[in-house]
């Protein structure tokens, strides 16, 4: 491939390097890091007679199909997905179909799709007939169960009436044939069925944010059980009698979310399990699909730890364990008896290994490597860190340090993670791996209000947007200073979502912290943020309210206002970087938009990007590609990190395509102490 840089994307010339490169690995290619995955998603069909995955077709990801037995060159497409690629897929229970869903450009209203793969191609597409199993505009369909004994039935949420409340489908695959079950107008937020594929409960928020757990009876809903707002409780899945129903709650007064089993006529709990170690949330349960029973229980702390509860399988996993030596071990897709897994093996330095395992015969079986062209030697250790935060809270956290290079005096990018109420997880992580590529050392905070570290840790976080919650990243970046990991004078942070937010407050709450700043689908104004939610969050709208502000009352809207960055806009001085997904349901562009404008106004360096055909978290290698070429290109400016010289052309022309000039963007405000309106 021909490569070549524009005039428009020219990469910035240091005059002097900061950062010592002799010692480190060459520059990994951004192609390795963001380019289009080769092969990915592996699925065994539940007969077992079939392995399907993800691979490019005519330059898109799609999903390919291959006898189990046969090598990957016999595989063919059986989609022809032309511009966004598939993500996520799986098969019915009766291996006749092949199911996905599909946004378009990045609108979050899903539609869902059927393929019966031992159809013949089609002459025009090369893969068979692709049939829309929902085919509506500006409505999002939700996948409630997939009953075992129920093969060619879907039971799926529509919003087509009510564009806050999905009403249940039963939707027949072979057909496409939909039955109306339950018009919502009780305002459920998720569909409940048992192990026969009965529906037997339902949940709701209640108007004061509570989770409602709800017994459907011929006759209506019963509250079988509640919690509230500042606490969490839901169903996960029926026991082996079918009767009894999985319960993960922190109720009352755990701390930490703990697995129950409930009679939901009764009314009876009786505790399964919680952390052995007394430090983390359970997170979840694997069950056998043939009797139900639990394999193993799971909690996440620095690292998985997993408990089993059948002896056999626990034996089969210290098996595996022997034959994969130092690498997290998961389990994926299964046949339906359960003798054919996909299990994947995965580390810091290790994007992912795939492997087909059969279980009788003890063989396992390589598949494929994720990624197979980045170089495993020349990527870095992300390993577990913890530091007090300013009020004295753990934080538990990762850093990355970039291989060959001592802790020492380092420039540092900050990356806090989106939700705010998620967290990250021990693993490869490839922004981590190519900002630690280019010399930054890493560091990713699982500030208060993460979940998983119980129910305190969770709602320390309430009200404390662009407060308690920034000081747990600041702190951070103190405790590496403090240590001399990293050098002051050249720390940045880059962030996405709610990372996106910590990346604007970071630069207009604490501006001598960070020299420079790249916001990635970025609210700045918590009160149009909240104004614009998408209409199927309205189950969450008073939880959110509570866990950050509620705008309807005077002194949650004077809080909203004091924790927008664009209130602080003044204050911007660090170099920023706006990336935004001009069709994002979740944080609007005008999200982006204001920001811009006032930190261009305050006549202070800001850059601006924004993909026309993306939403919240760009899905197109295309764009990813070209984010990265800006991304690094800005961060050796301001940071002197290393970047790689050459751009192909095509990702220099989207580069350009997708950049937006300031001075061109509408969306200025006024800012007098308090929050204008946009101007129009």
């Amino acid at each position: 491939m021909n490569k070549s840089i524009v005039s428009a994307v020219a990469l910035v010339s240091l005059a002097a390097p900061l950062v010592a490169r002799g010692q480190q690995p060459p520059i990994i290619d951004r192609q390795m890091f963001f380019g289009e995955v080769q092969i990915a998603g592996a699925q065994i069909s539940p007969d077992g007679q079939y392995l399907s995955f993800l691979k490019p077709y005519k330059g898109t990801r799609n999903i390919w199909v291959k006898k189990a037995d046969e090598p990957f060159s016999a595989a063919r497409p059986v989609s022809a997905e032309a511009t966004r690629p598939i993500r996520g897929y799986f098969w019915s229970r009766d291996s006749k179909y092949i199911l996905y869903s599909q946004d378009a450009a990045g609108d979050e209203n899903f539609n869902i799709y059927a393929i019966d793969p031992t159809l013949a191609a089609d002459p025009k597409t090369g893969v068979p007939p692709t049939r829309a199993l929902t085919n509506l505009k500006k409505v999002r369909t939700e996948i409630f169960a997939a009953p075992k004994n129920k093969p060619d039935v879907l039971f799926i949420g529509l919003n087509d009436r009510d564009p806050r409340y999905h009403d249940l489908y039963e939707l027949h695959l072979s057909t496409g044939e939909k039955t109306l079950l339950r018009k919502n107008t009780e305002q459920i937020a998720g569909w409940d069925f048992d192990n026969a594929g009965n529906l037997r409960l339902a949940e709701r928020t209640n108007p004061a944010g509570d989770t409602e757990i709800l017994r459907v009876d011929p006759d209506g809903f019963k509250q079988i059980y509640s919690c509230t707002v500042l606490e969490g409780c839901g169903v996960a899945g029926f026991d082996a009698s079918n009767k009894r129903f999985y319960l993960q709650t922190n109720k009352g007064s755990l701390d930490l979310t703990e697995l129950d089993l409930m009679d939901p006529v009764s009314g009876e709990i009786t505790k399964v399990e919680s952390d052995p170690e007394k430090r983390v949330d359970i997170s979840g349960a694997v069950n056998s699909e043939i009797d139900y029973r639990i394999l193993y229980t799971e909690y996440e702390d620095d690292r998985v730890r997993r408990y089993f509860r059948d002896k056999e399988f626990e034996k089969d996993y210290h098996w595996l364990q022997s034959k994969l030596p130092g690498m997290e071990v998961d389990f994926g897709a299964r046949s339906k008896d359960e003798n054919i897994w996909i299990v994947s093996a995965h580390s810091d330095v290790e994007p992912g290994e795939t492997y087909l395992w059969n279980r009788k015969a003890k063989t396992l079986a390589l598949q494929y490597r994720i990624r197979e062209e980045l170089p495993r030697e020349s990527l870095s250790s992300r390993q577990p860190f913890h530091y007090k935060s300013s009020d004295g809270l753990d934080i538990p956290a990762y850093l990355t340090i970039p291989k060959g290079l001592e802790a020492k005096n380092l420039p540092l990018i900050v990356l806090p993670h989106g939700g705010p109420w998620a967290r990250d997880s021990f693993g490869y992580d490839g922004y981590a791996q190519f900002l630690a590529n280019r010399g930054y050392a890493v560091l990713q905070p699982n500030f208060r209000a993460s979940t998983g570290y119980g129910k305190k840790f969770l709602n320390a976080g309430n009200g404390q947007w662009g407060r308690l919650m920034q000081d747990d990243l600041t702190w951070g970046v103190k405790a590496l200073e403090a240590k001399g990991t990293v050098d002051s004078k050249r720390v940045g942070i880059f962030g996405g979502s709610y990372g996106g937010y910590a990346t604007l407050a970071g630069v207009a709450f604490t501006p001598n912290v960070y020299a420079a700043a790249v916001a990635y689908v970025a609210p700045s104004n918590l009160l149009t943020l909240l104004d614009a939610i998408p209409p199927y969050w309205e189950a969450g709208r008073k939880q959110m309210y509570t866990r950050m502000a509620d705008p309807t009352t005077a002194d949650g809207k004077a809080l909203l206002v004091a924790e927008s960055p664009l209130t602080q806009a003044k204050a911007i001085v660090t170099p920023l970087m706006v990336i935004q997904g001009k069709n994002d349901p979740r944080v609007n562009v005008r999200e982006s938009n204001q920001i811009v404008a006032a930190v261009r106004d305050n006549g202070k360096p800001v850059e601006y990007i924004v993909a026309p055909d993306e939403g919240h978290g760009f899905a197109r290698p295309i764009n990813n590609l070209a984010v990265s070429v800006a991304m690094e290109q800005f961060f050796a400016q301001y940071l002197g990190g290393r970047y790689q010289k050459d751009v192909p052309d095509e990702v220099a022309a989207k580069l350009k395509e997708i950049t937006v000039d300031p001075k061109t963007v509408s969306g200025a405000v006024k800012l007098d102490g308090a929050l204008a309106a946009p101007a129009k």
